[in-house]
């Protein structure tokens, strides 16, 4: 690794705050996202609700979920997908991109560290320029916000 790839790694494990050769599992989290146009297809919203039923997001964690098009929508409240969601304590927002690039009041703030199914994770991409994102799969996102941390899904919902 060159000088400048090395630079380039440690500020970033400076911004996430996080430590090289450290598991990221267990590491508390703000926020969880799931959805905009990246993973908030009906099969990613259907499938995340399987293991959702039953379930509640931590006290400590602000989860989101937006599906990816009106269409999208439309056919999740059609299904009841809506309703399982807020059930678990999650918010259901309308179609849209949301917290993906910050829009309307849906935004990290100060440092929280946020479980996101989106596309991208560039500094200030959820509103605040030290928030930190995690990208990571519907499912992931959904156990991030059952337990309150980045854990593996396969062991929250024994996939």
């Amino acid at each position: 690794m060159n000088a400048a790839d090395r630079q380039t790694a440690e500020d970033a494990y400076k911004h996430m705050k996080l430590a090289p050769n450290t598991p990221i599992k267990g590491t508390k989290v703000d926020v969880c996202f799931l959805g905009s146009c990246t993973n908030g297809r009906i099969s990613d919203l259907r499938e995340v609700a399987k293991y959702l039923k039953g379930r509640k997001v931590s006290a400590s964690v602000k989860a989101i979920v937006v599906p990816g098009s009106q269409l999208t929508a439309i056919q999740a409240v059609h299904e009841g997908l809506d309703k399982i969601y807020i059930e678990a304590g999650f918010e259901w927002r309308g179609a849209g991109c949301s917290m993906c690039l910050a829009m309307n009041p849906d935004k990290l703030v100060g440092d929280q560290l946020c479980a996101s199914s989106s596309n991208r994770n560039f500094k200030g991409r959820q509103g605040s320029q030290t928030g930190r994102t995690i990208l990571m799969s519907p499912l992931m996102v959904a156990a991030a916000a059952i337990t309150g941390q980045i854990t593996d899904a396969r062991e929250v919902f024994k996939v």
